[in-house]
């Protein structure tokens, strides 16, 4: 059975598990520590013993760094990686790990390599990580025997530092969303035909196509669920009465209203450029359900035969108000196809298969 240390960049999550969590707690035959990073400066969950999630998963918080340091300050720098390292090495020595296969998942992880021992080294780059050093991410991906990439832009970016790059896009978790199961209707006695976002409302989420939508057709509703932030657009989104805002739900409730929509709709971030295609997308295509995507100018849309491609506000509109007419059964199958090929199952039977016939896994 195979050893795996996994430094995640995100918490482990029974609620809503990301891309690592999804990915290594479906590989075969392994045993494996997950690392999470500590979520607050102060945070002293590192303290605890680890927590088994999975009969092979066992959960531990790294110590955190409570404050950022420069690399520049090589004395307290290399004291706050060492104290992460060492904590990383005695978990491993107390479950009795030997040379497992050190799986990373963001940039800043470059600095444990030399501390830590394994045999094989992996990285799954998700997301376009412009704000860190580009050397970091450089020499990560160049020591590793395998690297992932959610998109074909950010394969094209770690090209010259990996000749041994998988491309491996985002998932879903398809039963939630399989069309069979029935839902419930989370708006009552609404009448107006109801189109939706499904994500995390973020300051960066540019939602000026909805603002300029909600106003020209007071006749249509708008759902935005999911966690709201410090938006500059979002007080004068609730100010509409045909905008509605539940806020984050559990996972299970999801489908309810992503069913209960007659369009869905992706919409852009004010970050820098990226091709990531967001777990959303892949949901509202198992759906079934029409999906308008706002596009940056000269973007290509990755799914131009299931999706309504817009590069304006206009044409966000008028593309919506196509969608909602759309003949049933018109494109509704190539949908769920393109929404099966994504099932983090599929996905992972491929990394399975790359990392056994690189030996990794072996």
């Amino acid at each position: 059975m195979k050893q795996i240390l996994c430094l995640s960049s995100e918490p482990w999550s029974n609620k809503l598990p990301g891309r690592t969590q999804q990915i290594i707690s479906r590989l075969r035959d392994t045993q494996i520590l997950y690392f999470s990073p500590a979520q607050t400066p102060t945070d002293k969950s590192y303290q605890k013993q680890g927590q088994k999630v999975r009969p092979n998963v066992t959960v531990y918080t790294l110590p955190p760094i409570r404050f950022p340091i420069p690399e520049r300050n090589r004395l307290l720098f290399r004291r706050a990686w060492n104290k992460i390292g060492r904590f990383i090495q005695d978990a491993a020595a107390r479950r009795r790990f030997s040379e497992p296969l050190l799986w990373t998942t963001h940039p800043r992880q470059i600095h444990l390599l030399d501390r830590l021992e394994y045999s094989a080294l992996v990285y799954d780059c998700d997301q376009n990580w412009e704000n860190l050093p580009s050397h970091w991410e450089g020499s990560l991906a160049q020591a590793a025997d395998v690297v992932f990439a959610a998109s074909p832009l950010l394969s094209e970016r770690l090209s010259p530092c990996s000749p041994n790059i998988a491309l491996l896009p985002n998932g879903i978790n398809l039963p939630l969303f399989a069309p069979d199961i029935p839902h419930s209707d989370p708006l009552p006695g609404v009448t107006a035909p109801i189109l939706g976002w499904c994500g995390a409302i973020r300051e960066e989420l540019d939602l000026s196509p909805v603002l300029y939508a909600a106003q020209v057709r007071p006749d249509w509703g708008f759902l935005l669920l999911g966690r709201m932030e410090d938006n500059p657009l979002l007080s004068r989104l609730e100010q509409l009465s045909n905008v509605f805002l539940p806020g984050a739900l559990p996972p299970t409730q999801v489908p309810d209203w992503l069913y209960r929509c007659q369009v869905l709709f992706d919409l852009q971030s004010n970050r820098p450029q990226d091709d990531v295609v967001s777990p959303r997308v892949y949901e509202y295509l198992a759906t079934g359900k029409p999906v308008v995507s706002m596009l940056r100018p000269g973007q290509v849309e990755p799914f131009p035969d299931v999706v309504y491609g817009a590069y304006d506000l206009e044409e966000f509109v008028t593309l919506c108000s196509h969608a909602m007419v759309e003949a049933p059964g018109f494109v509704y199958r190539r949908r769920l196809d393109r929404a099966a090929e994504a099932a983090w199952p599929r996905r992972v039977n491929m990394v399975d298969h790359i990392l056994t016939t690189a030996g990794l896994l072996s």
